[in-house]
């Protein structure tokens, strides 16, 4: 096989791109507007050539000529938009002009690039919204087959439950993706499952002296007294009287509090994977984030770690767009199989002669 190249579009801090690298890709080109987070990834990414703009702003066509490409010898081409893109419309823009959007970035990058194969992540609501729909059938329209996954990161061998839809799209009409995404692999090349506890120990034994990414966020007096009130294993219920939020009070009254709220103030388990790592993945008032032990919410670094980013992956920015930058990404170990599940399906499809 050639060289296997991937453009990354959302790149973000470049979670996606080192799984990608990882897998034995080179990443030629990403595309990411956030300041702090285009900072991360030339940090940790320094040949890859980052465009720091506004997708919309940014001719594709351009871009490919720039990364010295010809059409349809890209590999690949990833893209993660910003999951708030299919939530509820703001900014005073139109339904019709917000459900354009995604559609034609990714759409008129893929007729750019014609790129071998196409790999979308995002939350799988996705999926019940109408532009899903659009997008596939217009990859269908030029010439692409597909197939959608429902995944979890657990499954790759990532200390995280993280629910994601995917989509691999492979040109060639005729071309025949597995139905069952671990059809791309061997049963022995399938990861292990790793729990939070896991992770953490093996942190404590690749950590770095001075890592500026080891420092958690400070708690003010009384929520620290609530930190330090739940027991190993336990959650915001298992806070005395006092010490519990009106808020909490107020929505277990209403008869669903064992559905709602129930993740805010919650120890992490050794013996489980972690919690989805979200924008407020060391904020103990906004989930399940607070060591297993220690009376503390997690480090910045114990976050990007359940991310699985190397250990000597350095971010840019305030303690707050840190944090958003690593709960914003890719697990790094989950965009690694799936770069390798984009090669064994083009060797795949090679084989059996699709177009």
């Amino acid at each position: 096989m050639t060289a296997l190249t991937a453009v990354d579009l959302f790149a973000g801090a470049g979670g996606a791109t080192q799984g990608l690298r990882d897998a034995g890709f080179q990443v030629l080109g990403a595309v990411e507007l956030d300041s702090d987070a285009a900072r991360s990834y030339k940090l940790n990414h320094p040949d890859t050539r980052l465009y720091q703009c506004d997708i919309r702003t940014l001719p594709a066509q351009k871009m490919r000529r720039d990364l010295g490409l010809a059409s349809g010898e890209l590999t690949l081409l990833k893209a993660c938009p910003p999951c708030q893109g299919f939530s509820t419309l703001s900014g005073g823009r139109s339904t019709d002009e917000a459900r354009d959007d995604l559609i034609r970035q990714v759409v008129r990058f893929v007729r750019a690039f014609k790129p071998r194969a196409i790999l979308l992540e995002n939350v799988p609501g996705l999926a019940r919204d109408p532009r899903f729909g659009e997008l596939t059938s217009r990859l269908s329209g030029l010439g692409y087959s597909f197939s959608t996954y429902r995944l979890n990161a657990i499954d790759f061998g990532v200390p995280q439950r993280r629910s994601r839809l995917v989509v691999l799209a492979v040109k060639g009409l005729r071309s025949r993706l597995p139905e069952n995404f671990w059809d791309n692999f061997a049963s022995d090349e399938r990861p292990s499952a790793v729990t939070a506890g896991n992770a953490l120990e093996r942190l404590d034994q690749e950590s770095r002296v001075g890592d500026p990414l080891s420092k958690y966020r400070k708690l003010a007096a009384k929520t620290l007294a609530r930190v330090s009130a739940i027991p190993v294993g336990g959650t915001r219920f298992d806070l005395p009287e006092h010490l519990r939020l009106r808020c909490h009070n107020d929505v277990d009254r209403k008869g669903k509090g064992a559905r709602r709220a129930t993740g805010s103030y919650g120890r992490i388990r050794l013996d489980s994977p972690a919690p989805t790592m979200t924008t407020r993945c060391t904020t103990p008032a906004c989930g399940s984030f607070i060591h297993p032990i220690e009376n503390r919410g997690i480090t910045l670094r114990e976050a990007a770690w359940f991310q699985t980013f190397p250990y000597t992956y350095d971010f840019e920015g305030t303690y707050e767009s840190i944090e958003r930058q690593i709960g914003n990404a890719v697990p790094v170990r989950m965009a690694k199989y799936l770069g390798l599940a984009v090669v064994a399906t083009i060797v795949t499809v090679a084989r059996s002669g699709g177009d």
